[in-house]
């Protein structure tokens, strides 16, 4: 059965809003916007669950989780810097599902579909309704690229949202690396235990763990607001089975694009034992401008968090580099060039400066 199928099939249970009439029913669209927001849903997908609605309708702050979610007129805006494919996936892509962009590491896409589309989303030009999963043939030829290269130690199972899928097609991914003996650890990107955390269940868990492999789930979320009740136990049901989990957050304007808001977020994260790992500069993505701050905001704000958190809660500012050339930290630099003696200009979290000696064979 394809994920498009699937997907449909679970919407009938959980009841996910996908057309922007429906926004405008369940209060989340001014029926004044239908016709334009009918413009943006035919070019990028919309689908909210049932748990996005609640978190919104109900949420004392629902205006950061609404942003993320619900269509704008603004994302018809393109500028002329933005690209179809933001983050360079297609130059690293020898077959179809793999991306093959650092030697030691891949990701594996088995499927292109999520439970709810981010209004950001740097993939989202290729992810929606109408995309399949990978076929068996086409899963099959994945599993065959990843044997013969020797060097992968680490697979990231990413899409769309590979949780998703039904445990059972999970387990036989999961089945399959751990077959692949120069393979260790896996990771898996999801928004599921936020988003749809009804999918968390004994036999998800049970599908993502291996007797061979390391699993580790990383979570994106993006504001504490997130992080409700139902949230929080699928953490607790991932993390108390033995998987450790990290958290990766987008810097949105008008989500997340303070301090205050980002400290409290990652302060929950360490509680609920998930650590907070990347702090992504917002992509290039088509149509995501009023979501982008400048770098500078955005080492401004990590430089205050500095201040304030602990290192464990603390995730690494990071910035995609356009065209496929990777990842790089992003964050303000506190160490100046050497400078009269040997000695270094050292800024400390407060904006102190201290000079640092020579040592070694500096």
């Amino acid at each position: 059965m394809g994920a498009r199928v699937l997907e449909c099939k679970r919407d009938e249970e959980r009841k996910t809003v996908r057309r922007v009439d429906e926004l405008v029913d369940e209060g989340l669209a001014d029926r004044s916007e239908l016709e334009v927001l009918e413009r943006v849903a035919d070019r990028f997908d919309v689908a909210i669950t049932k748990d996005l609605v609640e978190i919104i309708t109900h949420a004392d702050h629902p205006a950061p989780i609404a942003r993320q979610f619900v269509p704008s007129r603004r994302e018809l805006t393109i500028l002329p810097e933005e690209r179809v494919d933001p983050i360079g996936d297609d130059p690293h892509s020898p077959i179809k599902g793999i991306t093959h962009r650092y030697p030691d590491r891949l990701l594996l896409k088995p499927v292109l579909v999520c439970p709810a589309y981010c209004r950001f989303c740097f993939r989202r030009e290729r992810v929606g309704t109408g995309s399949e999963s990978l076929s068996r043939e086409e899963l099959a030829r994945a599993f065959d690229y990843i044997r013969a290269h020797e060097e992968v130690w680490e697979v990231i199972l990413s899409g769309g949202d590979p949780l998703i899928l039904p445990p059972r097609k999970l387990a036989e991914i999961v089945q399959a690396l751990s077959s692949i003996d120069h393979v260790r650890v896996m990771r898996v990107h999801t928004r599921v235990p936020v988003i749809d955390s009804s999918r968390i269940d004994v036999a998800m868990i049970r599908a993502l763990r291996s007797p061979r492999l390391t699993t580790y789930l990383v979570l994106h979320t993006n504001h504490a607001s997130e992080l409700g009740p139902e949230a929080k136990s699928a953490c607790a049901r991932i993390v108390d089975a033995g998987i450790p989990m990290l958290a990766q957050t987008v810097l949105l304007r008008g989500v997340n694009d303070d301090a205050k808001t980002l400290d409290t977020l990652f302060r929950e994260l360490v509680v609920l034992r998930v650590k907070p790992y990347y702090l992504h500069h917002g992509d290039l993505a088509v149509g995501t401008g009023h979501f982008r701050t400048t770098i500078e905001e955005g080492q401004a704000i990590v430089g205050e968090l500095r201040k304030s958190l602990s290192g464990i809660a603390q995730p690494t500012y990071v910035l995609d580099i356009p065209g496929g050339f990777g990842k790089v930290p992003a964050g303000p630099n506190y160490v100046g060039i050497e400078g009269d003696g040997g000695f270094r200009d050292v800024e400390d979290p407060w904006g102190r400066r201290h000079p640092y000696p020579p040592v070694g064979n500096e």
